[in-house]
């Protein structure tokens, strides 16, 4: 069975590769797949959360946009390249994350800790706002310069998608590994029973606290590698409507599945796209599907193709 599933993965590896050479010259369907493959980072660290530890965020779009802010003032400002500010944005949103996380989980389960989550969102995106000599408030940070490794620059969407691509796959890996681990293990005996997991011996805050700080840690990743890739962010972009978003990719996907959470954050990335001829009336329609998936797919599409695969196992 693992090997098979390594063989899937290696096969999905390689047709994701083939993705610039398909779409080469068109830059808008290139950004989409950079924009997904940055979102599906955010939504496997929100999945480590919610999926893994049961707990419920919504702040996700806050430590995305302090992984973004960190990353493009040290490099439009400190004159650092992006593998300098990639691990210092990394670093600054698990921080914040801790700093928020310690005080919540200590005290706080379920609605109570998403609306105190819901709270520090507003919070930072008003900080955001405010403090012109980090941010340069509402008008943003512009001239975010694209990697480079040498002399060669990543500064066309297909060459960008292999860096988002690899961050990816690395980030994939690490949660399928930490699935396997006492930590995971730990983190499922939370979400299924918190009381019976403390009951065997198991730190339940500890436990919370960490999957907090990784999950703020993936956004603040993904941050970094949008803000290199648009060369532009802005307060608007980490609001709390974005913070819905990335949990409505999760739960579409399969809240405790890594390949559901890919699959969902790429599905809602091209989504809007795919119905924006409809004009006014797309929101409506995407709203309509979004609501319809959940309900017939409770589970996700991780879920459904769970099923589906025990159908055929059985015929």
């Amino acid at each position: 069975m693992k090997s098979r599933s390594f063989l899937l993965a290696l096969l999905i590896i390689a047709l994701a590769s083939l993705v610039p050479v398909v779409f080469r010259g068109n830059d808008y369907v290139l950004n989409l797949f950079v924009v997904a493959g940055v979102y599906a980072i955010v939504v496997m660290g929100l999945g480590i959360l919610l999926g893994f530890a049961g707990q419920l965020s919504l702040a996700q779009a806050a430590f995305f946009g302090i992984g973004a802010y960190t990353s493009a003032f040290l490099t439009t400002r400190v004159s650092w390249n992006f593998w300098e500010a990639l691990p210092v944005a990394v670093l600054a949103s698990a921080l914040v994350a801790l700093a928020v996380g310690y005080p919540s989980l200590r005290q706080l389960s379920g609605h109570y800790l998403a609306l105190a989550t819901i709270g520090f969102g507003i919070i930072a995106q008003l900080v955001l706002i405010n403090w012109k000599a980090f941010s340069n408030g509402s008008d943003g940070i512009t001239g975010i310069p694209a990697p480079a490794i040498g002399s060669y620059t990543f500064d066309s969407y297909g060459a960008y998608f292999y860096i988002v691509l690899a961050f990816v796959v690395l980030t994939a890996y690490i949660t399928a590994r930490l699935k396997a681990t006492r930590v995971g293990r730990a983190m499922h005996a939370i979400r299924e029973n918190e009381m019976a997991a403390n009951a065997m011996g198991i730190d339940a805050t500890k436990y919370k606290i960490l999957a907090f700080v990784l999950a703020g840690a993936y956004a603040g990743l993904a941050g970094s590698l949008l803000a290199h890739s648009i060369k532009f962010i802005s307060p608007d972009s980490y609001s709390f409507d974005q913070s819905v978003v990335f949990l409505v990719m999760l739960i579409l996907g399969g809240s405790s599945s890594i390949g559901g959470a890919i699959l969902g954050a790429v599905i809602l990335t091209f989504l809007p796209e795919v119905l924006r001829p409809l004009k006014n009336s797309y929101i409506m329609v995407y709203g309509a599907a979004v609501i319809a998936m959940i309900i017939f797919m409770p589970q996700g599409l991780a879920g459904l193709f769970g099923v589906l695969k025990r159908r055929f196992a059985r015929a």
